[in-house]
Parts: C-alpha cells; structure tokens; sequence
C-alpha cells in the first residue's frame, strides 16, 4: 500500500530520515517544471528549488493540513520563484546562455522542453512569459503550462481564485500581442506544450489542462498584477 504525502511529512516531522526525500522524489519533476518555466534559467530554477525544498524540510513541522501536501510544496516553490525574480530585477546579471550547466547538475526532475525543430519557437515563448509581471508569470505557469485548477492555484499563491483569473486573463491578453504572430487558427503554439494560443477575451485550452480552469468569469477580480 503506498504511504500518504501526509503520512511521509508526518514520517519525517518525526524523525524518519528517509520520508523526506520520498516525498521530493514523488513530487520532483512538477516542481522542477514549474520553477524552469517561472524563471526561464536552469540554474537560477534548480538554485530556487533547493531554496525550497530546504524551507519546506524546516518548515514541516508547522504544516497545517488545511491543504494538499503538493499544493503547500508548490506554494513554497512558486514563492522561492518570485523572491529571486525580484531580487533579479532589483540587482540585474547577464544570465549564462540556457543549458550552460551539465544536465545532471541541478535536481534529476525531468526539464521540460521543446523538440529540436520548434526549440526557436519555445525560446520565443520563454522570452514573452518572461516580460509578464512575476504574478501574472506565476498564474499562467501554474493555470496553463502545468494544468493546476484554479482553485488550487490560488492555495498556491496565496490569493483568491478571482486574483488567479485576472492575472491569467491579462497575461493571455499581452501574450497574444506579443505572440500573435505565431497562432494558427485554435491550435496551440507549435511544439510548446501547454501554452495556448489565445486572443484577448478568448483564452485557448492548453493540452492537459482541466476543462474551465483559468478561464476569466464575471466578476472575477480585477486586480492588476
């Protein structure tokens, strides 16, 4: 019988020395994928995870069940994310080319990425995704690229799930300006998994993602983020 994300955080808060690393080695590849895709670099995204992973193993204890053990890890992924965006902002690097690490020098999760033939594709993606404010990045990467219902998103960031569909809304709208060139017709954008080509008030379904989620509804908020 497999043991519960619960049970191993429950395992681990008690001094199991093991429960830890199963539960990171169940969750990993997502983690890793929504930390690649917020942040757009290997290094800055597994520097990020490790951050994360190091402030859930102490923070543990102080887990409170009021959500899904995944929702809570990701929460504290998706906060690491955004607190080095910032940090980049305020102090800006010339970031290394991508891939310039050794594939084998960050998490072992899986990177997501694009067949060869679309890789110029995908970077354009990467590119406009990284434009978006940091909320909006979150929201779309969460919501579109990784297929989360909005409700847990908004567990995730810590927000409404009104907040979650307005800044899904307005960053489909400015990556259909910047991206436009490339929809054809209803599909997605070649070779970028998950990321939909959208119109403004006419946001696309990515693949894998739940009917209706991230789609903007009346009287959502209207927060701009």
């Amino acid at each position: 019988m497999t043991v519960s994300d619960l049970d191993l955080l429950h395992a681990h808060v008690a001094g199991d020395r093991d429960a830890f690393a199963e539960l990171f080695h169940r969750h990993r590849d997502r983690l890793w994928a929504v930390a690649l895709r917020t942040l757009g670099d290997r290094e800055e995204a597994a520097d990020a995870l490790q951050d994360a992973l190091l402030s859930a193993h102490r923070a543990a204890g102080r887990f409170r069940g009021d959500s899904a053990v995944t929702t809570w890890l990701h929460r504290i992924v998706v906060n690491a994310c955004l607190d080095r965006i910032r940090r980049r902002q305020a102090h800006p690097t010339v970031p290394l080319p991508d891939g310039a690490r050794d594939a084998d020098d960050s998490t072992g999760g899986v990177e997501p990425a694009a067949p060869v033939r679309d890789h110029d594709t995908a970077m354009v993606v990467r590119d406009a995704l990284a434009t978006l404010p940091v909320e909006q990045r979150a929201a779309l990467v969460l919501v579109d690229v990784q297929g989360y219902p909005v409700a847990d998103v908004a567990r995730m960031l810590g927000v409404a799930e009104g907040t979650v569909k307005s800044r899904c809304s307005r960053g489909r709208a400015r990556l259909a300006i910047l991206l436009g060139h490339l929809r054809t017709g209803s599909e997605d954008f070649p070779g970028v998994v998950g990321v939909p080509a959208v119109t403004p008030g006419n946001p696309g379904a990515s693949h894998g993602v739940r009917s209706g989620s991230g789609r903007a509804q009346p009287g959502a908020s209207q927060e701009e983020a």
